[in-house]
């Protein structure tokens, strides 16, 4: 599944899943934009690709803002010349049972996730139509297929992401551009690691293999969906989750 020649964007890759996936198509081949709000927080996503040896852009970016995202694809293709995969990662939270939910957090989770997953499509979508070959790949979440009680937003969210996916795949299939989603699970992140002892048994009970998952099992899957291995898929949901959900 080499990705040797391919430029790909991830947002969100300052900590986390995000980066995970962009040293992991690094260590494929690709060349790196780590795209996140926050440049600085970004350096050690950034500085660990160049050890790997690939060229990378550390990209400032609010997903959240069309000029901001628009800037970003007209810069990457001014200094690479091509955009070949796109990985949307970027989201936030802002949790609360709905009848408390502020209709600020509401507003602010579906601008990041949903909004922000459709302006960074829109804006790569030119470069990869002209060249007729893309892979996009929106990270969706379990939640989306099964709700989960503090998360309207949220799950709100990444339930449109999947319908957005579908869309976008039935569009630009005539273009060779791929657009799949995956939709982690429990993921091993330091918001769950913070959990209590008894929290995270309740949470790893639920799943049949018995663990939680890890970033790397998340990011195999996107290497797996932007190579040419998976060129015959589109429109896809992969979830990544032990078993927890099977659709």
């Amino acid at each position: 599944m080499s990705l040797q020649g391919k430029v790909a964007i991830v947002t969100g890759a300052a900590q986390g899943i995000g980066r995970v996936i962009a040293e992991t198509l690094a260590a494929a081949g690709a060349d790196i934009v780590v795209a996140d709000l926050d440049p600085a927080r970004s350096q050690d996503t950034v500085d660990g690709i160049k050890k790997i040896g690939r060229r990378v852009i550390n990209a400032k970016v609010n997903v959240a803002d069309w000029n901001d995202v628009k800037k970003l694809a007209d810069d990457v293709l001014t200094a690479w010349g091509q955009i070949d995969i796109l990985v949307n990662n970027a989201g936030i939270t802002r949790d609360g049972l709905l009848i408390r939910m502020k209709e600020e957090d509401w507003l602010a989770v579906l601008q990041v996730n949903l909004t922000g997953t459709f302006y960074c499509i829109k804006a790569v979508l030119p470069a990869m139509s002209k060249k007729r070959s893309g892979r996009i790949v929106n990270i969706a979440s379990v939640v989306g297929v099964m709700g989960n009680a503090g998360q309207a937003n949220y799950s709100a969210s990444k339930a449109a992401v999947i319908g957005l996916t579908k869309t976008a795949a039935r569009e630009y299939a005539s273009r060779s551009i791929t657009v799949n989603a995956v939709a982690p699970g429990f993921i091993d992140t330091a918001m769950t690691k913070a959990l209590d002892a008894e929290v995270r048994d309740t949470l790893q009970n639920q799943i049949p293999l018995g663990r939680l998952g890890t970033a790397a099992d998340v990011a195999g899957a996107v290497r797996f969906l932007v190579s040419d291995d998976a060129s015959y898929i589109t429109g896809h949901v992969v979830h990544v989750n032990g078993g927890m959900y099977m659709a």
